[in-house]
């Protein structure tokens, strides 16, 4: 292996280390949030917006952000992402209050934002042929690794140390990745354009109301208001949800951002466009981006409910629950190592449809143990296997989606792919969590009310419990009078589980399918090196 090829892997650690870094951020605030409400004293509604406004401004930038790293160079951007991310970390984690934390985590959303399209832009353009195939099986198995870790590191922070440390770990990280990127990561090169502003405004309001509206709909309500939406200096109430007029702002938006778009591609200035949407003619970014937003909304949703199942109805702690997402992480590495091997003999689309059907199978399965007193055993070994599928999957699903986007374009392609897997995410977490609470609600009232409860009794119980996301059923098993329906609630939520799990195994496949209409790239072909010359956009 030449020094060349050696820098060229160590820049890969940099970058993988990165999108660690943003993706742990994601999931480990819903473990710690309890400590940071009762450590900073924050509201309610406080609260929900240190868990959400990370996500939302992520999704609202990731259009803006590939088209900079275009213009400005992909390692540039990747590298203020990075210290955005370190900074704003430090602001999250000596917070002397909510408003505060809120404020740093809208900001770390930004970084968030630099950071993983350019991951992907770097990548690509770093690797080619079979390397390209095993760089992605590095940076998706990173992404499956660092997601299922994260409540494992909150849980332990939570329970040893302080929050704060969620976040004031983030820092030492963030100093070693910008000096590996700058080491080892060739400057990029960068497009000339302009950046359209009309575009970049409405995108970003686009894909954040979005993001808003797939993430807060089961709080506030689909299509009328059900709680308070707090905002500074406001509060809404009653009458049409702020969820229905968010998603409906955000499709006028998005509709006038692509009318826009096309405008611009057709009219002569391609260069001043935000999305040049001449990419959508290269058939495997087209068909691509759509499973990928097929795949995003069954492959991580079933993640934010299955730590509730463990805690309130296994009765796992916080730390313990962490530890039984761990074989997803160790089925990732596992998919990254097999990856390697599989390069030479398999395509990248092949290995993306292995990885789906085993995330499908393990999805399944998950559903298929799922009991009031499952055995740990069981649920390590079928989430090993959905780990598997997401290291294979995650990794792959992008190699065929970029394969042919041409090297000057490189930027927005990533940005596209990278909103087209957020906003299937969202998508998904809103599906799952949607049927997941309902299905607890309706069912566990239906086993109250057949064990003789009045109807009022049954139905404020059963809000009690959804409400609190199933906090409330070891308060309710405490006392002799509420046992029966504290174990009703066990079984009712861990059916609501069963069926997340068969939904969202529902969706992979249904993913799986949506790769029939993927033609094989000609860049991703295992074993077969870039000609340099770049495909055609038309």
């Amino acid at each position: 292996m030449g020094s060349e090829s050696v820098r060229r892997w160590l820049g890969l650690i940099a970058i993988a280390l990165g999108v660690a870094l943003i993706v742990v951020d994601t999931t480990i605030v819903n473990v710690i949030i309890p400590s940071i409400i009762e450590g900073l004293d924050v509201t309610s509604a406080q609260g929900q917006w240190i868990q959400e406004s990370y996500a939302i401004v992520f999704a609202a930038l990731l259009l803006v952000v590939g088209r900079c790293s275009d213009m400005l160079g992909a390692r540039r951007v990747f590298v203020a992402g990075v210290v955005v991310f370190g900074a704003t970390s430090v602001l999250a984690g000596v917070a002397p209050g909510g408003g505060l934390l809120v404020l740093a985590r809208f900001l770390q959303g930004a970084g968030a934002a630099m950071i993983l399209p350019t991951s992907l832009a770097l990548l690509n353009a770093t690797f080619t042929g079979k390397a390209r195939g095993q760089a992605f099986a590095v940076w998706g198995s990173t992404i499956g690794a660092a997601a299922a870790l994260g409540p494992l590191l909150g849980g332990w922070l939570s329970e040893h140390a302080s929050w704060r440390w969620a976040f004031g770990i983030n820092v030492p990280l963030a100093v070693l990745i910008c000096v590996g990127a700058l080491a080892f990561l060739a400057p990029s090169p960068r497009v000339r354009g302009r950046l359209d502003v009309v575009g970049a405004l409405l995108s970003v309001a686009g894909l954040g109301l979005l993001a808003f509206g797939l993430i807060e709909g089961r709080t506030y309500g689909w299509l009328m208001t059900v709680e308070p939406f707090d905002v500074p200096g406001a509060e809404w109430t009653g009458g049409p949800s702020p969820v229905l007029v968010a998603l409906v702002l955000a499709v006028l938006a998005l509709a006038g951002f692509a009318l826009r778009q096309l405008a611009l591609t057709r009219g002569g200035d391609p260069g001043k466009a935000l999305m040049d949407v001449r990419l959508f003619s290269v058939a495997s970014f087209r068909n691509g981006n759509v499973a990928t937003m097929i795949i995003g909304v069954g492959e991580f949703g079933i993640v934010a409910v299955l730590p509730l199942w463990l805690q309130f109805t296994l009765g796992y702690s916080a730390l313990q629950a962490g530890l039984a997402l761990v074989p997803v992480a160790i089925g990732s590495f596992v998919a990254s190592g097999a990856s390697f091997g599989m390069a030479a003999r398999v395509s990248p689309l092949g290995i993306l449809r292995a990885g789906l059907a085993l995330e499908a199978v393990g999805l399944a399965g998950l559903s298929l143990v799922a009991d009031d007193d499952s055995a740990w055993w069981t649920i390590s070994l079928v989430l090993f296997v959905y780990g598997v599928g997401v290291g294979f999957a995650t990794a792959q699903v992008t190699n065929v989606v970029l394969a042919d986007v041409p090297d000057h374009s490189a930027g927005q392609g990533s940005g596209i792919q990278s909103a087209f897997r957020q906003l299937g995410s969202a998508l998904g977490i809103a599906v799952l969590t949607t049927v997941f609470f309902t299905s607890l609600g309706s069912d566990l009232e239906e086993r109250l009310a057949a064990s003789g409860l009045p109807a009022e009794r049954s139905e404020q119980l059963a809000r009690a419990v959804t409400d609190s996301a199933g906090a409330a059923i070891a308060p309710l098993a405490a006392r002799p009078e509420t046992a029966g329906a504290a174990e009703a609630a066990r079984s009712a939520m861990t059916g609501g589980v069963a069926l997340g799990g068969y939904i969202a195994a529902g969706f992979v496949v249904l993913g799986l399918v949506a790769t029939a209409l993927i033609p094989a790239g000609r860049r991703a072909e295992a074993g077969t090196e870039a000609s340099g010359k770049e495909p055609a956009v038309r």
